[in-house]
């Protein structure tokens, strides 16, 4: 097909999709088939899986990535990666940013937090699924202790379930790691964790998480784009995804999930 070039975006790459699946041979065509019905799964999955998927050798679905412009499938599952990804500038470039459009006047920014908000609350009743949310509050409604844990924007979130908790007579612990005391050794068989992380992903909670599931306890996460390193792990995956402006990002949608669970983890739970 000769060079063809890399797709740079998501568009790009199904545009390409569109203009080659229909000459495909057959085991090709179902590459195709099965990238087009799951893009979701390429950020996160390996090759041997997603050629699973479709039902295809893996050399197969290397000969397909070939075939789309890249030179496998890392380079393909690249892309969607960054996609999700991005980068966030820091604070200061960020203020810029605001100055230079003449959008930080208190009124204004008022007005467009709330919009923020807003639309991150409509989002997020589409991408918490009810059964997982159940599963999630049977989770920790049966845990002897439920451990918490969430750093740097996450923190008051983190914090605000382990208040609510307490009042609820819900027995929780926090693990803030302040003065980097670590907790991990309160951790005990019957217990559950719940996490909390977005982007860019700390690595005080993915560890944690890593070592409380490898002794087996329930993991409960809630966190933000398909590549969240949380879903690796065999946690209850509850997905907020917060709408920014000016890149800033708020806790809105992610405040209602945390007194949704707490209100409902303190119902479920047995009266004594």
């Amino acid at each position: 097909m000769g060079d063809i070039g890399v797709p740079a975006t998501i568009k790009a790459f199904e545009e390409r999709l569109l203009e080659v699946s229909e000459s495909l041979p057959k085991r090709l065509r179902q590459c195709a088939d099965y990238v087009a019905a799951n893009k979701d799964r390429i950020a996160v999955s390996t090759v041997a899986e997603m050629a699973e998927g479709a039902g295809v050798q893996p050399s197969a679905f290397m000969r397909f990535c070939q075939i789309l412009g890249f030179s496998g499938f890392s380079e393909m599952q690249r892309l969607f990666r960054d996609s999700y990804v991005g980068g966030w500038p820091d604070y200061s470039t960020r203020l810029d940013h605001l100055r230079e459009k003449a959008e930080g006047s208190p009124s204004a920014l008022l007005a467009e937090f709330v919009e923020a908000g807003r639309t991150s609350l409509e989002n997020l009743l589409k991408t918490i699924e009810p059964h997982t949310l159940e599963q999630a509050v049977k989770i920790l409604a049966k845990a002897q202790m439920i451990h918490i844990i969430g750093m740097r924007r996450s923190f008051p979130v983190a914090s605000y379930m382990a208040y609510a908790f307490e009042k609820m007579n819900v027995p929780a612990m926090l693990h803030s790691a302040v003065g980097r005391l670590e907790n991990r050794n309160a951790v005990r068989d019957g217990d559950a964790l719940l996490a909390i992380t977005f982007s860019p992903y700390t690595a005080d909670t993915i560890d944690m998480v890593e070592a409380v599931s490898a002794h087996g306890l329930q993991v409960v996460a809630i966190t933000d784009t398909i590549v969240s390193p949380l879903r690796k792990f065999p946690a209850t995956i509850l997905s907020v995804s917060e709408v920014d402006f000016g890149a800033f990002r708020s806790l809105s949608a992610t405040l209602c999930l945390a007194i949704t669970l707490a209100v409902a983890v303190g119902t479920e739970r047995p009266e004594k």
